[in-house]
């Protein structure tokens, strides 16, 4: 995870990634985490403009290619 300090994410922000990137919706995370559906949105809204990517799929595929958490 060591490229993760690069884009800062948050520890919050990394837990959600996680989940994003092995293929859960906003509603799976939401009830995983015991989080409002608007918190989980609002993260990855965040997550997404500090990939510079607009998509949840992209987002995956560069967290994949540059190993930015661990598995």
């Amino acid at each position: 995870m060591d490229e993760n300090k690069n884009y800062h994410f948050t520890e919050r922000e990394t837990e959600i990634l996680k989940e994003v990137v092995s293929g859960k919706n906003n509603t799976q995370i939401a009830n995983d985490m015991c989080l409002s559906i608007h918190t989980i949105k609002f993260y990855v809204s965040s997550i997404l403009s500090k990939l510079s990517v607009t998509t949840r799929l992209e987002a995956a595929v560069k967290v994949v290619k540059e190993h930015l958490i661990d598995e």
